[in-house]
């Protein structure tokens, strides 16, 4: 169980973390320096990210250091980048570490610069020898084809300051009027330029034109020449404060020529590169002049590309926010959905254990059953013969000819004794039965009818005597030796099994019962059920005389009914005391409204000569009762009022005492009553049901009926 959810948590572990399987691209940008220009780049390709999935960039900047650039690209390298996008400081010694990159299948694009030799997967990036030419044209119309002319040229080596200066030249060979003073050289920073004019030792007066290779080289020109005469024009046309297009609509430029950055079109080759998406080796950039004409316009619109940039920044972080947080409840989602499918599982396993362990309880429980009938079947057999041995034993030991034998007779009967004895008890060790030291039973005298107890006595003598008993065991041995037991005091029927004493019952009902429980065709369990809930036999005490003898079994013949339960081997003087006990517990109840025929009050004696305090509790009761017979409203609030209890203490009063309720009593009475007048007088059966207290003829018919099992109207 503990593996299974190590593996699922595992699983969903795995599951959550490579929920998504995009590949991310590590892209590596060397530029060869920081300035304006290439920051620009750097936000455009950071832009470009926004629509692409799973880019990583990494920017470094070689601060015009080829030693510092050759290092950063190896490092990117040792780093595990996907592409290298470069910018070469100078030609000469950039290329050789670019060709490496190359060499080892990662692509390169070469951008704004190129390398001395084609190891590059695609070069993206304006045609500076064009952009030096179209300068040098755009001069030569301005000085209509004749004057002086200045160059400033970017880093030395560089090929943007090669293919311009290249280009510049090119298109000056065409106007013969117009002299190329000098070519001087700068590194692309204004200061370059204010210092290369000063260390010139040539002549650099009446100059009427100087060409910067890029805007701040022609700014510092300016700043170091001081002509008002002379105009000034560069290349980049970098929007912003300060910068190119700023400076032509300030008249601090004549002219400069955009050198486009677009990022986002650098990223965009990129992807298709690494997508194996279809791409040209070979992008020029289209660039385009500015003028005081054009200035003010491509500066306005430069602030729109800013606002819209902006706004662009702005719902990127939100959609990454979003995103972000789409994520964060996908995760929760998925844990949740992980935590209520480990929940079913483990629902599943508990469920499962708890049926397996129900199964092997109940299968516990059946072979504790089985074991159980098994041994009881075996206690059964055992204890049957053992009863048949130690119940004559015990007679035959009260006859004179034993008392009367001679020694040695009697050490071979008291042998004899003795081992049965001892069989016994070891019959009782190896089926491991808990017996039941002592069979309680009550010997007090109860003395309820207003006679003499000596006359109640010899009244409650007499009438066992007259008592009918029913045994029913399907041992016809057993049967025998109860018969020779009770057959000198009581009238004694047989029955083989419970269904055929369960006729006899319904046939004779007699005084009492004494049954064994296990028999064929109707165990006594069930024979004791069916007479107690039989409308002619339920008031007949049951006795279940078994070899059943574990604490459950006495339960389950107590839940049937049974007044008594007693095992075997038994004792038939203990037997004859319950079934005594039994039958007296009856007659009380008899007696207790006196006897239903003239004859029978007549052998009463009205005074008592010992009456116990139960009795004369019963007798208040039982004469608030007759005096009240007629009174329909009589009820038990009013007898426990009359009696000094309340509904609850009366009650359970006199179930302890009687064994049954005060309603049930207070209907005992009446239908007892009706029963005399019926018999002793020409009233009818409306008459005597109104007369004992019935609101109705038809009920009173009921429970007569079923107190005594024949119509009054039969009587």
């Amino acid at each position: 169980m503990r593996r299974t959810i190590l593996y699922l948590t595992a699983l969903i572990a795995v599951f959550v973390s490579c929920s998504k399987s995009e590949k991310t691209y590590k892209i590596a940008v060397s530029q060869c320096s920081e300035d304006i220009w290439r920051d620009k780049l750097n936000n455009e390709l950071k832009i470009g990210t926004y629509f692409h999935d799973g880019v990583e960039l990494r920017f470094a900047s070689a601060d015009d250091s080829d030693e510092k650039q050759i290092e950063q690209i190896h490092q990117f390298v040792n780093d595990g980048i996907d592409l290298l996008i470069v910018a070469p400081n100078q030609v000469a010694t950039v290329s050789p570490a670019i060709d490496e990159v190359f060499d080892k299948g990662i692509p390169v694009i070469v951008f704004d610069r190129k390398t001395n030799s084609e190891k590059f997967t695609a070069y993206i990036g304006a045609d500076n020898f064009e952009m030096g030419r179209l300068m040098g044209e755009y001069i030569a119309t301005r000085l209509n084809g004749k004057g002086r002319v200045l160059e400033i040229m970017g880093l030395k080596g560089s090929s943007p300051a090669i293919e311009r200066h290249n280009g510049f030249e090119s298109a000056l060979k065409a106007y013969p009027n117009i002299t190329l003073v000098a070519s001087l050289q700068g590194d692309w920073t204004e200061e370059s330029a204010v210092n290369a004019i000063k260390s010139y030792a040539g002549d650099l007066s009446n100059l009427d034109f100087v060409f910067g290779q890029n805007d701040r080289m022609a700014v510092g020109a300016s700043k170091a020449l001081s002509s008002k005469d002379t105009k000034y024009c560069g290349i980049d046309g970098l929007p912003g404060e300060g910068n190119g297009i700023a400076c032509v609509r300030d008249s601090l430029l004549e002219a400069s020529y955009i050198y486009p950055t677009h990022g986002d079109e650098v990223l965009q080759l990129a992807m298709n590169i690494l997508e194996g998406k279809p791409y040209q080796k070979d992008n020029p950039l289209m660039a385009a002049l500015v003028t005081r004409d054009n200035a003010n316009v491509l500066l306005l619109q430069n602030e729109e590309m800013v606002r819209q940039g902006n706004n662009l920044d702005q719902l990127h972080q939100r959609s990454d926010a979003y995103l972000q947080q789409l994520g964060n409840q996908r995760i929760v989602l998925i844990l949740a959905a992980a935590f209520i499918f480990l929940l079913l599982i483990l629902l599943v396993i508990i469920y499962r254990y708890h049926l397996q362990k129900a199964r092997i309880a109940e299968e516990r429980t059946q072979m504790e059953r089985e074991q159980l009938d098994f041994y009881t079947q075996v206690s059964h057999e055992l204890r049957t013969p053992l009863t048949l041995i130690e119940g004559p034993l015990a007679q035959l030991a009260e006859t004179k000819d034993i008392q009367e034998a001679g020694a040695e007779a009697s050490g071979l009967f008291a042998i004899i004794r003795r081992n049965t004895d001892q069989l016994t008890q070891l019959i009782n060790k190896m089926l491991n039965v808990q017996v039941t030291g002592s069979v309680a039973f009550n010997t007090d005298n109860v003395e309820i009818a207003a006679t003499p107890q000596s006359d109640l006595m010899m009244e409650t003598d007499t009438q066992q005597e007259n008592a009918t008993v029913l045994i029913v065991d399907d041992n016809a041995d057993i049967r025998a030796y109860l018969r020779t037991i009770l057959q000198d005091k009581y009238q004694v029927n047989e029955a083989a099994d419970g269904q055929q004493g369960l006729a006899i019952a319904n046939e004779i009902v007699p005084d009492l019962i004494v049954s064994d429980v296990m028999m064929p065709v109707m165990n006594g369990l069930e024979f004791c059920q069916r007479v107690k809930s039989g409308t002619a036999t339920s008031h007949i005490p049951v006795i279940l005389l078994t070899a059943r003898a574990l604490s459950q079994h006495q339960i389950e013949g107590y839940e049937s009914g049974a007044d008594a339960y007693i095992t075997k081997p038994f004792s038939a003087d203990v037997l004859l005391a319950r079934i005594g006990n039994l039958l007296k517990s009856r007659l009380i109840l008899k007696n207790l409204f006196g006897a239903v025929s003239n004859s029978d009050k007549e052998d009463t004696i009205e005074t008592p000569q010992v009456i116990l305090k139960e009795d004369t509790f019963l007798i208040k009761f039982r004469d608030f009762i007759e005096k009240n017979l007629a009174d329909s409203d009589l009820s038990v609030e009013t007898i426990g009022a009359e009696l000094g209890l309340s509904r609850v203490q009366l009650y359970r009063k006199v179930k302890a005492l009687t064994g049954q309720s005060p309603v049930e009593l207070l209907r005992t009475a009446r239908l007892q009553k009706g029963r005399e007048l019926l018999q002793t007088t020409g009233k009818n059966v409306s008459e005597v049901a109104y007369e004992v207290g019935f609101t109705a003829p038809s009920y009173f018919t009921k429970c007569f009926k079923d107190e005594f099992g024949v119509s009054p109207s039969d009587l």
